[in-house]
């Protein structure tokens, strides 16, 4: 067939299905009410499968001057930053400096499946963009030198990166996660310019299809390794198990070596990486998997455990086997771990904020804010809000509970909440990447902290729960720069 007629076809399908998207599906979800999957024990109906999932995709208007997200009593909202390029993460660092990363999916190799074709549009769709700051891919230091939850020095850090996403600092070293590699740059906290070229910590895995491309980035309590989420190159396997190559896991880097290994698998698309300030256990939210249904699969947060294998592809919540996905693999099925806490079906769950020792008030200060971006792949919107999620003992306790609200109105986009940060005032911030805003949740009281938090918090010594995780010797072997990568998404596979 010819590149023109395969364009005509291609054009066809996406103009076919433009309507079906804009005015959704059949509204497969029926009676279900999605708060019966928040929480440590989901339901999880039967899986359904159609030739596409049910579809509903908001436009992306922006917000008008001064138009603002909701907040509950006893909290207040304000616009940090604005004016920005697709922010997706913030990180304070321990003088209190904010560190905003923005970024946009980095080219890759031409689609050629109708279905994915379709796909692309689709997420296109569902990404907007509102009109921002210019260039993207670049990472801007935002400084609040009286500590007021203004800023007033504001300056670009980086630039013409590679779809950056996470970042870590530590020992004047800023450390940041591109689409297919850790790189590692001197700086000085205080400075505000980056001018020495970065090395190569590490490769991660890349293009030239690169389906989950965001990376994040968190450092060990006791900094000496560097963790880095790397999202799987299909939604269940479907481009073979060869394209998952260290894919579908949290990666341990030893910081000062580079020396890598899978420190977990089977987890689809991690986001958010956090340690929790108590325990020491390192925490992600999940993306899970799409077209099982608009009820299927929830996303997730949950602790990590070393070792671990949460099910991709071959099952979902444990043992539930996703039939889609051949060979099977009852081996590594059985040994699936459930995740901690649901937070329901096509969220988009992206940023994780513990709330220990912030400003806040008290009802939110032991626990985590979720930022959960919003689906586009069922027919009722879910998600477009950030929300908080008590936790007793380390762990996720009761009720999770709505927070920041009002990013979709009227099956409109005004925002999209992805990462979240605690700032050098105890304030929580939210990157906003349809927005193109920060915005910063304080107490109304005006509380502010006697001194930064930063996103990094290294003890002297670290201690983990052993039932969590643990930073380990993982690659104290290792004393060169090469990465030792299962090949596929078992722990024990390539071993």
């Amino acid at each position: 067939m010819s590149k023109a007629r395969i364009s005509l076809v291609t054009f066809s399908l996406v103009t076919f299905f433009a309507g079906v998207v804009l005015v959704g599906c059949s509204g497969s979800e029926g009676e279900f009410e999605t708060a019966q999957q928040i929480g440590p024990d989901p339901v999880l109906p039967e899986p359904s499968q159609s030739l596409l999932p049910d579809l509903n995709v908001a436009p992306v208007v922006g917000w008008k001057d001064g138009q603002l997200p909701k907040v509950p009593d006893g909290l207040t909202i304000t616009v940090y930053a604005k004016d920005l390029a697709n922010p997706r993460t913030v990180h304070t660092l321990p003088n209190g400096d904010i560190l905003v990363v923005q970024s946009k999916a980095p080219a890759g190799k031409p689609l050629e499946r109708p279905k994915d074709i379709i796909r692309g549009w689709i997420m296109s769709m569902a990404a907007g963009d509102a009109g921002g700051g210019g260039e993207t891919n670049r990472i801007t230091l935002l400084r609040d030198s009286d500590r007021n939850g203004t800023v007033d020095e504001r300056v670009d850090l980086l630039a013409g990166l590679n779809s950056p996403f996470g970042v870590a600092w530590y020992e004047d070293t800023l450390y940041v996660a591109a689409a297919d590699a850790i790189l590692a740059y001197p700086y000085k906290l205080g400075s505000g310019a980056i001018t020495a070229q970065a090395r190569i910590l590490t490769p991660l895995p890349g293009g030239p299809i690169n389906h989950h491309w965001t990376k994040d980035l968190a450092l060990s309590p006791d900094g000496r390794f560097l963790y880095a989420s790397v999202g799987s190159n299909s939604n269940a396997g479907e481009r073979g198990i060869e394209a998952e190559k260290g894919r579908a896991a949290i990666w341990q880097v030893d910081r000062q070596t580079g020396a890598a290994k899978v420190f977990a698998s089977g987890i689809r698309n991690p986001n958010g990486l956090n340690f929790h300030p108590q325990t020491g256990a390192l925490w992600t939210v999940v993306n899970e998997r799409d077209e099982l249904g608009p009820n299927l699969v929830p996303d997730y947060m949950t602790s990590v455990k070393e070792g671990g294998f949460y099910g991709w592809p071959w099952s979902y919540y444990g043992q539930h086997v996703d039939p889609r996905v051949r060979p099977e693999r009852p081996d590594l099925v059985e040994k699936a771990i459930s995740p901690d806490y649901a937070l329901s079906s096509h969220v988009a769950a992206l940023g994780l904020a513990f709330t220990k020792d912030s400003a806040l008030p008290e009802v939110f200060r032991n626990g985590a804010f979720v930022g959960n971006r919003g689906s586009w792949n069922r027919n009722a919107f879910n998600g477009y809000k950030v929300i908080y999620v008590p936790f007793v003992d380390g762990k996720p306790s009761g009720k999770a509970q709505d927070v920041v609200t009002g990013f979709l109105e009227n099956d409109q986009v005004h925002g999209r909440p992805v990462g979240l940060g605690i700032d050098g005032t105890g304030a929580l911030l939210i990157a906003d990447d349809a927005g193109n805003t920060v915005w910063r949740v304080a107490a109304a009281d005006g509380s502010v902290t006697a001194q930064p938090i930063p996103s990094d918090r290294v003890a002297t010594s670290a201690v983990i729960n052993e039932d969590h995780g643990s930073t380990g010797d993982g690659a104290e072997e290792r004393s060169d720069s090469q990465t030792d990568i299962s090949p596929a998404v078992s722990p024990e596979d390539g071993q």
